[in-house]
């Protein structure tokens, strides 16, 4: 066969030609040096032997014989160096017989060889005769030449030096594998010691906030910041969408190492965004950003703590009539081996809206999500359910619309172990993961499992180990439809990690360059409009007006007890004087009866002092003290106060009134003390008598000056109004004043007439009036004759009012004297005590209790109103104070 025919050799490949074919003077080289023979010793193998003894000669010089005595050291010098130069010669011996042995050998080789090959001449039929015909035509020897050497074709072979390197290199990599998987777990054993150590206080110093903590400042900063000045949050964070029961919030969770959120089963848990900052540190703590708590994420009732204040965080946070919200929570979580980044993890997209949510609930989802994903430097985490098929998907169409490159999203399938196991064909998880499947486009694509199926409560590492070793026997990952590196949420973390510093990195910088030049902006707008005043935000004009309310409220305490004493019984007297006149000293006084005008007011006083009098007084109390409170506010207000805060300063006002409430216990000892100051009808000097008949008189005279407004209204304007002011009475008028004329002739007829007129009288009156035409109802008889009595009768108690100033003598001495009973004085006596009494024991209550605790409820307040923003924003408003605002937050925002 003609592969018989190639040779190899050490110096390359030539054509084995058969013998009969070959020059006869070849043929005899081939039959003298061949295997078949017993060929004659070759003169290279003595020449290689000589060679080799003389090889074997010294090569030192000789030492010279003793005794020599170092004799003609040039001559010996000359000797060593021919005899070195002779055998440096002989090398060239050595070197052509190593040549001529080595040839020898390879061609003995060679023949040895050849000869092992059985005989295939028995077969030259088989070979055409044209190619025996054209080997004869070819010149092997040129042929041999023109041939590649050995040393050209054994670089284009393998290197087996080299291919079993790359074997001990791999080798290694697998034993540091194993030894890194050693210390991982070695290190989070050691971290769990750490956390032990810290529960029993041996870790208490507190950290530096690390540049990821700073970052999440800044975006809850940016995150309310006024857009007048076009200065809009650009700055990168990872935004988590999804369809609603996609595993989103089981991807968050694994990526924080918790299980930090609601769970529901089927229903909307994630009702606003929550805004997760996740940094590495020793302690698995979590921290809202308005609280001080931390959460212990080691300990299962700190977990429960933390779900249920997140649920409730976002229930208050929905308004009512809506079922989601706007208003973002933000949440920091650290712990050992966690990837910095900051993630918000928004409402689940829905297709339709069921019973009980708002009508509005999916647009609404809509609008939150395009407004996060807008951003154009917001990394967005797309969640897919991979158990469910994919035509029912919503968020990739809403991800495709706001990302069309795919420049910014990474793409995750969640429950891939539910979809291997119900899908048909596990190649569509393989397009999917491909890109190839949705329309949208993405950065990277993973597969995770967060949960084992139907398994509620399982715990974070449980489910880690799950999904590796779902992985490692996955036919997905086996067969190669997904690459080791696009499964399991710690690659994924690792990859979102990666991601989102990036964006940081190329977006800050740009991001600050905008804000300062805002900053400059609200500066010049400052200084122009405002160029006296500070530069104060909402919360320091809240402490400010804060500060001014404290002191208004401080200053109650200074007011003197005779001004506390005089605006008491001023205020109780307005109070309570229509009742004692109208229901006590008329009704008594009208009986024309000294012991029955005593008995009378006595009886009446204690009905009055057991039922309202009390009451009536603390009423006045409470009155009294609030407004001597808006009093103080007020003038604080005219003092060069900042009319910012009038607002701020009226609810507190109004809130901490509704909020105090008077010690009714106080009550029942008032009640004893007025009882006693009324019984008392003891006066014991002439000053005090004195002082009951001014106030007798003061009080009267203002009846009697109210009666008789009264009775003009009644019959209108006199002669001499209607003169000069050209008015004229009403027919209802006219009649009034010819009935008062009526009765003011009888009055004088009967001085003495009691209060009331008979039936006969009136008729008598209404018969008069009729005579000169003035037809006349009976009751309006009746009630002008109320109100001329009553005039008549305050006059006549004037009269006597002014003969009882001489009158002390005799009550002192007890003399009875029919014109000289003086029961009215002293009734009006124990009035007026009972006023001095009730207005100093309001006083010490006032002072010792009442204003103590109103600081109190102002305080209250004042801490009530600095906790909620929303209220603050709404107190406290004006362009000054959103350009305050705005400015405080830029000057943070450069400073971070």
């Amino acid at each position: 066969m003609a592969c018989r025919n190639l040779v190899s050799t050490n110096m390359g490949v030539r054509f084995r030609v058969p013998l009969q074919k070959l020059h006869p003077l070849s043929r005899a080289i081939h039959h003298r040096y061949s295997g078949n023979s017993n060929p004659q010793r070759a003169p290279h193998r003595t020449a290689a032997r000589y060679f080799t003894s003389m090889s074997r000669l010294p090569m030192r010089p000789p030492k010279p014989p003793p005794g020599s005595g170092g004799r003609s050291y040039q001559q010996q010098r000359g000797f060593w160096v021919a005899r070195l130069a002779a055998r440096l010669l002989k090398l060239r011996y050595i070197l052509l017989g190593s040549a001529v042995g080595g040839g020898y050998t390879a061609k003995k080789t060679y023949d040895e060889w050849k000869d092992m090959l059985p005989d295939f001449s028995e077969y030259n039929w088989v070979i055409p005769d044209f190619v025996w015909e054209l080997s004869e035509q070819i010149d092997f020897d040129k042929l041999a030449k023109a041939l590649p050497e050995m040393e050209e074709i054994a670089k284009l072979l393998p290197d087996l030096d080299k291919i079993g390197e790359n074997f001990t290199f791999l080798k290694s990599l697998l034993k540091y594998q194993r030894m890194l998987e050693r210390l991982e777990k070695e290190n989070k054993e050691l971290r769990k010691v750490v956390l032990q150590k810290d529960d029993k206080g041996i870790h208490q110093r507190k950290v530096k906030k690390s540049l990821i903590d700073l970052y999440s400042e800044v975006l809850d900063i940016l995150s309310d910041y006024d857009s007048n000045y076009n200065t809009q949050d650009h700055l990168p964070r990872v935004v988590v969408v999804g369809d609603q029961s996609a595993g989103k919030t089981s991807v968050l969770e694994m990526i924080a190492q918790a299980r930090i959120f609601p769970r529901g089963s089927g229903e909307m848990m994630t009702r606003s965004p929550v805004k997760v900052t996740l940094s590495e540190g020793p302690h698995h703590v979590a921290m809202f950003k308005d609280s001080g708590r931390e959460f212990d994420l080691t300990k299962e009732e700190d977990l429960a703590a933390l779900r249920h204040e997140i649920e409730l965080r976002m229930r208050k946070s929905v308004r009512e009539g809506q079922t989601v919200s706007t208003e973002t929570i933000s949440l920091s979580v650290k712990g050992p081996g966690i990837q910095r980044m900051v993630l918000v993890d928004l409402p689940g997209v829905i297709s339709t809206v069921t019973a009980g949510m708002a009508s509005d609930t999916k647009e609404t989802i809509f609008s939150i999500s395009k407004a996060y994903m807008q951003n154009p430097n917001a990394i967005i985490l797309c969640i897919q359910d991979g158990s469910v098929d994919a035509e029912r998907s919503i968020v990739t169409d809403l991800v495709s619309q706001m990302d069309p490159q795919g420049k910014r999203t990474i793409f995750v399938l969640t429950k891939v172990d539910l979809a291997e196991k119900n899908l048909a064909s596990p190649s569509r998880i393989q397009q999917i993961v491909e890109g190839k499947l949705f329309p949208m486009k993405a950065l990277g694509y993973f597969a995770v499992v967060t949960g084992k199926g139907n398994i509620s409560g399982e715990s974070i590492d449980s489910i880690k180990d799950y999904e590796e070793d779902f992985f490692q026997n996955s036919r997905l990952l086996r067969d190669g439809m997904l690459k080791a590196h696009q499964v399991t949420t710690k690659n994924l973390s690792l990859a979102v990690s990666d991601c989102f510093w990036k964006m940081v990195r190329e977006s800050v910088e740009q991001q600050a360059d905008v804000f300062k030049a805002s900053r400059f902006n609200l500066e010049t707008e400052w200084k122009n409009n405002y160029p006296r005043l500070r530069e104060l935000d909402r919360n320091e004009l809240y402490e400010k007006a804060k500060n001014e309310i404290l002191d208004e409220v401080i200053s109650l305490s200074q007011v003197t007890p005779q001004h506390w004493e005089s605006i008491l019984q001023k205020k109780l007297w307005e109070r309570v004087s229509t009742h004692v006149i109208e229901n006590i000293y008329l009704p008594a006084a009208q009986t024309m009866d000294s012991g029955t005008f005593n008995t009378t007011v006595d009886i009446k006083l204690k009905q009055w002092t057991d039922k309202q009098l009390p009451h009536k007084a603390l009423e006045v109390a409470w009155e009294t003290l609030q407004e001597e409170f808006a009093r103080f506010m007020a003038e604080y207000k005219g003092k060069d106060q900042d009319d910012i805060f009038d607002k701020l300063k009226e609810a507190v006002k109004d809130e901490s009134i509704k909020r105090h409430k008077w010690n009714e216990r106080a009550m029942d000892s008032l009640r004893v003390i007025q009882h006693n100051a009324l019984e008392d009808r003891s006066i014991t000097d002439k000053p005090q008598w004195d002082a009951a008949i001014q106030f007798m008189e003061e009080t009267l005279q203002s009846r009697l000056k109210d009666t008789e407004s009264v009775i003009r209204d009644m019959v209108g304007p006199d002669w001499k109004q209607r003169w000069w002011n050209w008015k004229n009475r009403t027919p209802e008028q006219h009649i009034r004043n010819e009935t008062k004329n009526e009765l003011e002739r009888l009055l004088k007829l009967h001085d003495d007439h009691t209060a009331y007129l008979a039936n006969d009288e009136v008729t008598t009156v209404r018969k008069n009036l009729e005579g000169r035409g003035v037809e006349v109802d009976p009751v309006l008889i009746k009630d002008t004759w109320h109100q001329l009595y009553r005039r008549h009768f305050l006059q006549n108690a004037l009269s006597h009012c002014n003969l009882c100033k001489r009158g002390f003598y005799y009550y002192q001495r007890h003399f009875v004297d029919s014109e000289l009973e003086c029961n009215d004085v002293v009734l009006f006596w124990r009035i007026q005590r009972m006023l001095v009494i009730t207005a100093n024991t309001l006083r010490q209550q006032l002072t010792n209790t009442e204003v103590r605790r109103l600081e109190k409820n102002v305080k209250e307040v004042l801490d009530d109103f600095g906790e909620d923003m929303e209220r603050k924003s709404h107190l406290i408003t004006g362009r000054r104070v959103q350009l305050a605002e705005d400015l405080s937050k830029t000057h943070r925002f450069t400073a971070q």
